[in-house]
C-alpha cells in the first residue's frame, strides 16, 4: 500500500513509481504481491495514517485474500501499526520494518549482521508491543515475518538495552580494525575511489566489470549489502582501489543510516566519490537527490570536500539517439560519464576520468640511479609512476609522477637525486 504524500522538498513523487520500488522491495525478500492500493493522504491521521474509509476498504481486501502480510510504503508510529494490525486482523510491516528484513537476510559479514541487529533493536524498542526474535527463527532476516521466536516471549527492554550496549561494543571493536586496515593502506598508498549510489543503479555489475571481481549482482533492490574492495589499475598504470556500499533509496530510515554509519566509513574516507545513477529510470533525477540527501546526512560533502564524478549507467538500455547524445556529452570534461556496466560502453572514459582527477594534483620530477640501485629503482615504480625512462651506461634517468606525500618521500629518501622537472 502506497500512502500518496509529499516528499520532504515539498515536491510530489510519482506515486506509481513509489509503489512499484515498494512492490521492488517486497519481492527481494521472496514473497508475492496479491494486491496493491494507492492511498491519497491530505493529512496524515494520528490513529491509523490513512483515513478510515480507506482502512475499511483495505480491510475488506484483506479478509478476502488472508494475507501473510500488509506492507504499508510508509513510516508508521507503534499506536498506527496496533490500530491497523487489529482492523484488518493481520500483521503490518511498514516501510523501516520492510527494509531491516531485507537487510536482515542480505548481511553476510560479522559486522554487517551486527549493524543490521543494531537497527533492528533500535527501532524495536520505540514499539509499545512488539516481540523480540533474538532465538533460532524459520528464516532469515529479523523475524517480523514469523518465526518461533515471535511467539514465544515479550519485548524484554533491559534485555534489549544490554544486547544493544554489547552491539556497539563490538562494532567499536570493528571500527578500530578497519582503521588499522585503513592505516596500512595510506602507507602503501593507494587511493579509494567509492562507488555509491540509489539501490539497483548497478554498482556491483560496474564494480564487477572495473575489477573482475564476481561479487553478486542481480536485478534485485539490495542485491549486496557488505562492503568489497579490489585493487583497480587505471589506464596510465595509476593504482587504486574501488570499494563498493550499500545501495541508498529514498527515506532511508534514520536507524540504518546510523547503524551503518560504520560500513559506510570507506566513503567518508574515499579520494574519489563515483556516484552510479540508472540513467533509463524514469526518477532518475529524483533517485540523485535522495543520494545527496544520505550522503549530506553522514556529513559527506561531494564536489565540495573531494572530487565527484557522475556516472550514468545503464545507456544501453535508452534508445540510440538518447545513448549517442550522453556519450558526447561524457567525452567533455566535467560532465557526467555515460556507460553500460553491463556492455562495458564507456567504461575507458570512466576509467580515464578518475585517473585524470586523481593525479591531477601529482607532482611531476626528474630522479638519477646508479644501475647496481635495484631496490631504489623497485621502490621508485611501488610509490610513483614512471612516466619516461632511460638506461644509460652511467645510470638510469627516471621521469616520476607522485602525490605530494610522496613526492616528499622520494625527497627523503633519494635527496639531491631528485631534480624538478
Amino acid at each position: 500500500m502506497e500512502p500518496k504524500s509529499r516528499k520532504r522538498d515539498g515536491s510530489e513523487r510519482d506515486a506509481e513509481a513509489r509503489l512499484g520500488e515498494a512492490v521492488g522491495l517486497t519481492a527481494a525478500i521472496g514473497l508475492d504481491v496479491t494486491e496493491t492500493f494507492i492511498v491519497p493522504l491530505a493529512r496524515p491521521v494520528p490513529a491509523t495514517l490513512i483515513g478510515s474509509g480507506k482502512v475499511a476498504e483495505v480491510g475488506a481486501a484483506a479478509r478476502g485474500l488472508a494475507p501473510e502480510v500488509v506492507i504499508v510504503n510508509a513510516q508508521l508510529s507503534p499506536v498506527q501499526q496496533r490500530n491497523l494490525e487489529k482492523a484488518w486482523e493481520t500483521k503490518v510491516l511498514d516501510r523501516t520494518a520492510l527494509i531491516l528484513e531485507i537487510f536482515g537476510e542480505r548481511a553476510r559479514t560479522r559486522e554487517g549482521r551486527l549493524q543490521v541487529e543494531l537497527a533492528h533493536l533500535t527501532w524495536q524498542r520505540s514499539r509499545l508491543v512488539r516481540t523480540w526474535t533474538h532465538l533460532e527463527r524459520q528464516r532469515g532476516g529479523f523475524g517480523f515475518l514469523g518465526g518461533p521466536g515471535e511467539t514465544q516471549i515479550e519485548t524484554d527492554r533491559r534485555l534489549i538495552g544490554e544486547r544493544l550496549a554489547k552491539i556497539r561494543q563490538e562494532l567499536e571493536t570493528v571500527k578500530r580494525t578497519r582503521s588499522l586496515h585503513r592505516r596500512a593502506r595510506q602507507r602503501v598508498p593507494f587511493p579509494v575511489v567509492a562507488l555509491v549510489g540509489y539501490t539497483n543503479a548497478g554498482k556491483s555489475t560496474l564494480f564487477n566489470r572495473l575489477t573482475d571481481s564476481t561479487v553478486l549482482a542481480k536485478d534485485i533492490l539490495f542485491a549486496t549489502l557488505d562492503p568489497t574492495m579490489r585493487g583497480l589499475r587505471l589506464p596510465k598504470g595509476t593504482r587504486a582501489i574501488l570499494s563498493d556500499t550499500v545501495g541508498f533509496i529514498a527515506d532511508l530510515p534514520v536507524e540504518l543510516v546510523a547503524a551503518f554509519r560504520a560500513t559506510l566509513e570507506e566513503v567518508l574516507e574515499a579520494d574519489v566519490i563515483a556516484h552510479v545513477r540508472d540513467a533509463a529510470h524514469a526518477e532518475s533525477e529524483d533517485q540523485r537527490r535522495d543520494v545527496l540527501t544520505v550522503l549530506d546526512e553522514l556529513g559527506v560533502k561531494p564536489g565540495r570536500d573531494r572530487p565527484f564524478i557522475e556516472v550514468l549507467n545503464k545507456i544501453d538500455l535508452l534508445d540510440e539517439d538518447a545513448r549517442q547524445s550522453l556519450l558526447r556529452k561524457s567525452a567533455q570534461p566535467g560532465q557526467a560519464v555515460a556507460i553500460s556496466a553491463m556492455t562495458g560502453a564507456g567504461t575507458d572514459t570512466l576509467l580515464s576520468r578518475i585517473e585524470s582527477v586523481l593525479t591531477g594534483a601529482n607532482i611531476a620530477f626528474r630522479l638519477s640511479l646508479s644501475p647496481e640501485d635495484g631496490e631504489g629503482l623497485a621502490w621508485v615504480y611501488r610509490h610513483g609512476r614512471v612516466l619516461k625512462r632511460r638506461d644509460g651506461a652511467r645510470g638510469i634517468d627516471l621521469t616520476v609522477s607522485a602525490e605530494p606525500g610522496e613526492a616528499e618521500r622520494f625527497r627523503s629518501r633519494f635527496g639531491q637525486k631528485v631534480l624538478q622537472k
